[in-house]
């Protein structure tokens, strides 16, 4: 037997004892006043006098984080809400019950404590114990208390545990929650309605992505997890339904890294008789407001450089090439907008692909400030409306921030015609060996034919500005639960077996 499942049985064992006591180890509903962080906010500032005087009383509960016991007293942290508190608990202000269950105690255990406010002899904020309850009993032990839980997969795997040990991760997914409030509340403020569209769809489209497939046995048909909402959201608008927007999850069947899970989440949002322009400034509004929101400024720390989403720069593509052109003497104007340049600086097949190609190799990495990127060709934005002064180009943008993009948007492609013409040029892509093309959607077509108005749509990747707005490296570590290799087996439903049969 190995030395953590001994400590699982012997934590077991205390279920007993536990129970002689007159307790139930899981399930017991307790009322409380206060959390541990209203309890923080409100009083730590209090002196002693102050506490002594005033007798505040308070009803709280939460897990038992460090136990120390000294004879007839002794005192316990329990955490809550990412926050701690400490207990003071001496044998002649509780029952003997009570007193007995306090020396029971074990580090992760949820207790329960009825009390007053007071300050130690060092200072600390306590709770003075009156009354304590037992709550849920933790089988398994909690991390070393100064390092915390550190193996990174473990963290992602045993989510529950890191949220426990780390505080600071709890944070982060309170930040990422205040990311989307701000996002929803701005857009419902504007008379945007919020709307629910397929998961699983027959085709798959409004990106260029892999999808995952999927069976209905009944209809006997294949369908996509979607990898975009676009095309259905703008069937909306061409119903009628004028400013609609998603906070939705996309499949995407590819590659894992620290910018990429195949399941993420996106703010999708179009207005109709808007074009391009007006989504730069409400792009600009919208991410300053949501920093504001989540973090209390529009200047925010990632990776020791101070980046503010109150002053977003913008560059046309071409521009941002023979602005952050790497090696050697910059481009001119006239050469990013010739043909045969472009393609002789790079191995792509076409001009606009060859301009996004030396975009991102040039530009990509340097656009750490929060910047638009607007302009892009017509090969890779199937679904934009040409420029008209530049029919090569279309009317789109992207969004940048610590050298990746966190949106994208543009005048929406109106016309039936011009968008069958799109489809078919992705079409050939696609026969050139380009998995990611799009597919021909003859229903979208018929959509359009019925007459979408002018409109301007955009994607946010949420988890990508939460990782910016919480300083953090991985998109990992704002996915609660990313995707991972399985473990194998684990062999908890046995110990419980055996911890149960003794």
């Amino acid at each position: 037997m190995s030395l953590e499942q001994d400590l699982f049985e012997q934590r077991f064992a205390r279920i007993r004892e536990i129970e002689a006591l007159g307790w139930r180890p899981y399930g017991q509903r307790f009322e409380f006043t206060h959390t541990v962080p209203q309890i923080r906010a409100g009083w730590s500032e209090a002196g002693a006098e102050q506490l002594e005087s005033e007798r505040v009383r308070v009803r709280a509960a939460g897990r038992v984080m460090t136990v120390r016991r000294m004879g007839k007293a002794g005192f316990f942290h329990m955490q809550q809400l990412g926050e701690r508190i400490q207990v003071y608990v001496r044998k002649d202000a509780v029952s003997g019950n009570e007193f007995r269950l306090y020396q029971l105690l074990d580090l992760g255990d949820i207790a329960g404590v009825e009390g007053y406010l007071f300050r130690t002899r060092t200072g600390e904020l306590s709770i003075h114990a009156e009354k304590l309850t037992f709550l849920s009993k933790n089988l398994l032990g909690l991390p070393e208390k100064y390092h915390g839980l550190e193996d990174v997969e473990l963290r992602y795997r045993q989510r529950y545990l890191d949220l426990i040990a780390n505080p600071e991760a709890l944070k982060v997914f309170y930040t990422r929650a205040r990311v989307i409030a701000s996002l929803r509340r701005q857009l419902d403020e504007r008379g945007f309605v919020e709307v629910e569209t397929p998961m699983m769809q027959p085709l798959y489209g409004g990106a260029a992505a892999r999808p995952f497939v999927t069976h209905h046995n009944t209809l006997d048909i294949d369908l996509y997890l979607r990898i975009a909402p676009e095309l259905y959201l703008k069937r909306l608008v061409t119903g009628g339904m004028e400013r609609v927007y998603e906070i939705n999850r996309n499949f995407r069947n590819e590659g894992i890294s620290t910018r990429h899970n195949p399941e993420f989440t996106m703010l999708e949002f179009y207005q109709a008789y808007a074009d391009y322009r007006d989504l730069m400034d409400l792009s600009c509004e919208l991410l300053k407001r949501a920093a504001l929101d989540a973090t209390g400024s529009a200047k925010v720390n990632y990776d020791g450089v101070e980046l503010d989403f109150g002053n977003m720069r913008r560059y046309r593509m071409r521009e941002a090439v023979i602005e952050f052109w790497k090696h050697g003497p910059k481009p001119t104007p006239g050469q990013v907008s010739d043909p045969e340049w472009l393609l002789r600086h790079s191995d792509r097949q076409t001009p606009g692909e060859a301009l996004v190609d030396l975009f991102e190799r040039h530009c990509e990495e340097a656009l750490v400030q929060p910047t638009i990127i607007y302009e892009y060709p017509v090969e890779v934005s199937p679904l934009a409306k040409q420029n008209p002064d530049d029919p090569s180009m279309t009317d789109r943008f992207e969004i940048y921030a610590a050298g990746m993009e966190i949106g994208n948007a543009f005048t929406e492609l109106n016309d039936p015609d011009e968008q069958r013409k799109r489809f078919e040029m992705q079409l050939a892509m696609r026969e050139r060996g380009d998995e990611e093309a799009h597919q021909m959607d003859e229903d979208y077509l018929r959509a359009l034919c019925y007459g979408m108005p002018p409109t301007a749509g955009e994607g946010i990747g949420i988890d990508r500005l939460a990782m910016i707005l919480t300083g953090q490296k991985s998109i990992r570590d704002v996915i609660l639960f990313p995707l991972l290799r399985p473990e194998g087996e684990i062999g908890i439903a046995e110990w419980l077996r055996q911890a149960s049969s003794k």
